[in-house]
């Protein structure tokens, strides 16, 4: 299987935390559509696998008219292998979600939804600078559910100064008691050169707790679990078979193409990814040239990046693939590195390798790094 992901590098106003590549300009919105459907055509011979699973992230993908998105997504079938039932995801933020937009999408094939919520609560919301608040939140919930729409995902963030274990498992219960089918729950992060990062070195904002973050997590394993989720990557949670197929494919590295600026694509050992500059990209693509540069993954890329994400995955490290890829000596040398985080109960035997425990998975980026061959 292969997937598509569309960047629409646009957003009302800037979050706090992101620091991710968008604009909040209405001027060009039209000639940035034109420009992506133009480098879908140019790259249309890229991908010779049947596409699964479309994408349109951002940025704000919601923000733009329905006919420019629908433009997009018939793009995509007008020059790739679309499978007959591909999952199509939108990412939306609670205040763009009408029922108008919710009918609108549904009828030009969008049959997933990942709605940017962060929190119910109208406190943290505006420490984090959202454009929605707490009752828009609930809100897009009934709408996109009165259209027809169950598989959806939210966003939410943990770990905020200010916000207490209290808080946090207050919008747990608020997901979970609305039956969400699926979960993506990411502790605060101070991103090098976003907004929050200015702030705190300013000292008008507080730093974030590792301890409480800490804390939070162990209430999310718990009540997800409790609830009946299955926590099946570190950030992502899902009810029986709702999954994110177009995430998951990501982390089990199947070939995908990034369309836009500053999206990344990944082939056959080969990873590019097009300029962060929004004018410079639509000039490039309107001269027929693609504004990009790429690498081809080593051996040793090839292995760190395999362990990263399964054990990201509760799945996990599988003995049998690293010794088909990289051979006994490295199997043996990871089986000999990963037998002290047993001991430490961060990480357990499976019946095909290895998986970290509840308690490893918040410190899953430092036993990766452990077993990084560098």
């Amino acid at each position: 299987m292969a997937g598509i992901y569309i960047h629409i590098p646009f957003c009302k106003q800037a979050c706090h935390y992101c620091n991710f590549h968008f604009s909040t300009s209405n001027d060009y919105r039209e000639r940035m559509v034109q420009a992506l459907i133009k480098e879908l055509e140019m790259r249309k011979d890229e991908l010779k696998e049947p596409i699964e699973t479309i994408y349109l992230g951002g940025g704000t993908p919601s923000i733009i008219e329905s006919a420019q998105t629908d433009s997009l997504i018939q793009a995509v079938i007008k020059h790739y292998a679309v499978n007959n039932t591909p999952e199509i995801t939108l990412e939306a933020n609670p205040d763009d979600i009408t029922t108008i937009k919710a009918r609108d999408w549904k009828s030009m094939g969008i049959n997933r939804f990942s709605i940017g919520i962060q929190s119910f609560s109208n406190t943290h919301l505006q420490w984090m600078n959202r454009a929605h608040n707490a009752k828009q939140s609930i809100d897009c919930i009934d709408t996109i559910r009165s259209v027809g729409f169950e598989n959806f995902s939210i966003d939410l963030i943990y770990g905020t100064p200010g916000q207490t274990i209290s808080d946090w498992e207050h919008d747990l219960g608020i997901a979970i008691n609305q039956k969400i089918s699926h979960l993506s729950c990411y502790a605060l992060t101070i991103e090098e050169e976003s907004p929050l990062f200015h702030l705190i070195k300013k000292g008008a904002k507080q730093q974030t707790s590792s301890d409480l973050q800490s804390e939070q997590f162990n209430s999310l394993v718990k009540m997800t679990k409790s609830a009946g989720y299955r926590h099946y990557e570190i950030s992502n949670f899902a009810l029986p078979g709702m999954e994110s197929k177009h995430n998951s494919a990501y982390w089990n590295g199947s070939p995908y193409l990034g369309i836009g600026p500053s999206a990344h694509s990944f082939h056959h050992q080969m990873r590019s990814w097009n300029i962060s500059n929004n004018m410079k990209y639509m000039q490039a693509i309107e001269n027929n040239q693609r504004p990009a540069e790429q690498e081809l993954l080593t051996e040793i890329d090839a292995l760190n990046e395999y362990i990263m994400t399964k054990l990201r995955l509760d799945t996990g490290i599988i003995a049998e693939e690293l010794k088909m890829n990289w051979g006994i000596g490295q199997l043996s040398r990871i089986e000999k590195t990963i037998s002290r985080y047993v001991d430490d109960q961060k990480v357990e035997r499976t019946n095909s390798g290895w998986r970290l425990t509840d308690k490893g998975k918040f410190f899953a980026d430092g036993v990766a790094a452990d077993l990084f061959l560098v």
